[in-house]
Formats: C-alpha cells, sequence, structure tokens
C-alpha cells in the first residue's frame, strides 16, 4: 500500500452514518454514537449523534475543552464501555456483537493504550513492564524478549531496560509505556493526554516519537490532546464540543 493510500482522508458529519473509505475499510468506523449518564432532567449528554471514520494509517488528534466527551470517545472507541445507540467498528468488527470476552480479546490483542499517568509497574524493569502484555497472552519467551529489545529501541531506551520507572524522566516512562502499548502489535493505539503531565519540550518529543511510531509500526492512532503544537502533528484533528464532533 502507497502512503498516499494509507493517508486517504475519511469523512467527518455529525449524525449521520460516513461513507466507505475509498482505501478499504477504515480502522474506525463510529456511527451516530450517543452517550448520555443519569435520567430525566439531570442526565448528562456526552455524545450527541457522533459519526467519523479513521483510515489505517492515520494519526488523528481528538481535542475539546474538559467534560466536552473526549474522553467518553475514546472509552467507547476502546470497547471500555457501551454507547446507548449507534454503532462503533474496530478494524472490521462491530463492538456490539462481543461479549464481554470478546471485548477482552480485542483490548488485549488489537488495542494498545497509552494513559496521562504512565500506568507502569514500579517494581518492574523498563523491560519487564514492556513485556507484561505478551506474558499475559502467553508468548514465547524468546519471542517476547526479542520484541522487548526492539521496541524500547524503537522508543530510544534500549540503554536503560534494567531500570525502574522510579528511575526514569517522565518523558522517559511515557516512551516506555508507549513500547508496551505496542507489545503484542495493536492495530489501533489509543493516548489520552499522553503529553499531559510532560513539559512542552518532552511533550512534542513524545508526541514526535508517536509520530514516527505510526508510520514504522504501520498502526492507526486516536489521541486526545490540547496542546496546539501537538495537534499540527496530526494527519487530522477532530474537536469535540457539547457531545459533538467537526472536523479541522
Amino acid at each position: 500500500m502507497t502512503e498516499e493510500s494509507t493517508h486517504t482522508r475519511g469523512s467527518t458529519r455529525t449524525g449521520t452514518a460516513v461513507a466507505d473509505d475509498p482505501a478499504g475499510a477504515p480502522m474506525v468506523r463510529v456511527e451516530n454514537v450517543h452517550r448520555s449518564y443519569g435520567t430525566g432532567g439531570a442526565a448528562v449528554h456526552a455524545l450527541r449523534g457522533v459519526s467519523f471514520d479513521i483510515p489505517r494509517g492515520e494519526l488523528v488528534a481528538l481535542k475539546g475543552r474538559s467534560g466536552s466527551g473526549k474522553t467518553t470517545l475514546l472509552n467507547l472507541v476502546g470497547g471500555l464501555d457501551s454507547p446507548d445507540r449507534g454503532r462503533i467498528t474496530i478494524d472490521g468488527t462491530e463492538l456490539s456483537g462481543l461479549g464481554e470476552n470478546g471485548l477482552l480479546e480485542l483490548r488485549r490483542d488489537r488495542i494498545g493504550f497509552i494513559f496521562q499517568s504512565f500506568g507502569l509497574i514500579p517494581i518492574l524493569t523498563a523491560a519487564e513492564n514492556v513485556g507484561v502484555p505478551m506474558r499475559l497472552r502467553k508468548t514465547d519467551p524468546r519471542e517476547r524478549e526479542e520484541r522487548v529489545e526492539l521496541l524500547l529501541a524503537l522508543v530510544g531506551l534500549a540503554d536503560h531496560a534494567a531500570q525502574r520507572p522510579g528511575e526514569l524522566s517522565g518523558g522517559q516512562q511515557q516512551r516506555v509505556a508507549i513500547a508496551r502499548a505496542l507489545a503484542n502489535r495493536p492495530a489501533l493505539l489509543i493516548a489520552d493526554e499522553p503529553t499531559g503531565q510532560l513539559d512542552a519540550q518532552t511533550g512534542l518529543a513524545v508526541m514526535e516519537l508517536l509520530r514516527a511510531v505510526v508510520r514504522s509500526e504501520g498502526v492507526t492512532a486516536l489521541v486526545a490532546t490540547h496542546d496546539a503544537q501537538l495537534l499540527d502533528l496530526a494527519d487530522r484533528v477532530l474537536e469535540v464540543n457539547d457531545g459533538e464532533i467537526t472536523e479541522h
């Protein structure tokens, strides 16, 4: 597949289903998704008929003020929550058709999560943290070790494999978290404010790393961020505002 076809633009509309990506089925398809919390007059309508496609191989940034619905949307796309109505399809699989075991397998095998808080296990080394998802999947030890070595080199931490999170800087910890998210070769990366705890320079370096990872590993990424200079690195920017979405 050429880079041009890999980065064919999808379309984004509010409240309507989107047309097929001419380059093939999109990695992410969200169709007329609604999500509310509470009932009656006290209900909070987090998402109101959201629809969009993300073609394979794109890095898409998601922006919006606090409480706009960004995290709700990420949780739905990642199979951590279910919409009240509407459909979400990831890598050709409609999430509503999966039971709890199916969702667990999807999150384990096809989606990588990166969080603002890093989420590393303090007593494990960088290499051991990266290897955790493969241990859960019972990957062959030799294959696991080779993959860990490759990923730490990819994120520029080959010389820090034996260090624990407390011995690493914030930027280094986030790099370990990115490597861990890639451990099982996911098709989709979901990142919720991955640079929120980092200074501007380190945050930019981490975002540039995500950009490079999308290219080198051939993954698709949906990244929630509010930093303007980080938004510039994305292929597209989607904005959530009062539960609705627009493209910039």
